[in-house]
């Protein structure tokens, strides 16, 4: 063979090689008080390490995932070290007992980001779910994004000061302090909410009166268990910033900067009295 067509085909075997982005994720704590990120990822796959970390206000962590990584990042908050050195969190513990989670996922109640990278067609997959309850304001921002929409999601709201009173979860059992907010089926029980047993479709699990707060508080969140068409989103080549805390007038200025183009706002406007961390 001589050299012209190696040559050639070598040109040839680069160019049908896919180029796979290495995604970060820029993880910010603006919250007034130090948030415990904790980081699970799914089976079979690379684990994104640390597993878990501590955030002081004000500050950020960049993390690079493995490629194809799937998972979901969540924060712990009030968590504090006993005497015999073991970790607690009053919301979203992982139970580990140690600042990193080591493979094991929230407790709920907790706001959830889910991501699958380079998924189907090359794209990543995303949203944020309040399916296991809520604990924390979270806004996840794709940044220089390719293709496939690359739209912003989360729940800019304090849920936690006009969670129904069936779902409130208090800091102790002589606090009236609201820290988090249950799911109606981790609540209840009832497979109704759940969308499990005979309400295990679609056709047979419609949106509740709890999930549809929600929805409407936070429009583009994951409500309940089939709440797919409005709440995942894709985007190929992007880097991304999750947000604990965002100040909506910040997120409302950042995605006017990136030309938001969703057809679902980010927060309904009409519950912004309800307030902010």
């Amino acid at each position: 063979m001589d050299r012209l067509h190696i040559i050639l085909i070598l040109i040839f075997t680069l160019s049908s090689i896919t180029v796979i982005h290495s995604t970060t994720f820029k993880i910010v704590n603006r919250c007034r008080h130090t948030v415990w990120p904790g980081i699970l990822t799914g089976a079979d796959r690379t684990v994104l390490n640390p597993t878990g970390f501590a955030l002081s206000p004000g500050k950020s962590k960049t993390l690079r995932a493995p490629v194809a990584w799937s998972g979901r990042l969540w924060g712990r908050t009030d968590c504090a070290i006993d005497s015999t050195g073991k970790l607690s969190c009053v919301t979203a513990d992982c139970g580990s007992g140690k600042v990193e989670c080591e493979g094991r996922g929230a407790e709920p109640p907790a706001t959830l980001a889910e991501f699958t990278l380079n998924g189907d067609q090359g794209l990543d997959f995303y949203d944020v779910s309040l399916v296991d309850g809520y604990n924390l304001p979270m806004l996840v921002i794709p940044r220089d994004g390719k293709s496939g929409g690359c739209s912003s999601t989360g729940c800019l709201v304090d849920l936690n000061r006009a969670c129904p009173v069936g779902l409130r979860v208090a800091r102790s059992s002589r606090s009236r302090s609201v820290v988090a907010c249950k799911s109606a089926c981790e609540a209840f029980g009832d497979p109704r909410f759940c969308c499990s047993e005979s309400y295990n479709t679609p056709e047979t699990c419609p949106p509740t009166e709890y999930s549809a707060y929600f929805k409407h508080v936070c429009p583009r969140s994951y409500s309940y268990a089939y709440d797919d068409k409005t709440s995942t989103f894709t985007c190929s080549g992007a880097d991304y910033m999750i947000i604990f805390c965002p100040l909506p007038y910040t997120s409302e200025k950042l995605l006017e900067a990136r030309k938001e183009t969703a057809d679902l706002p980010l927060v309904n406007k009409t519950m912004m009295h309800i307030g902010r961390h």
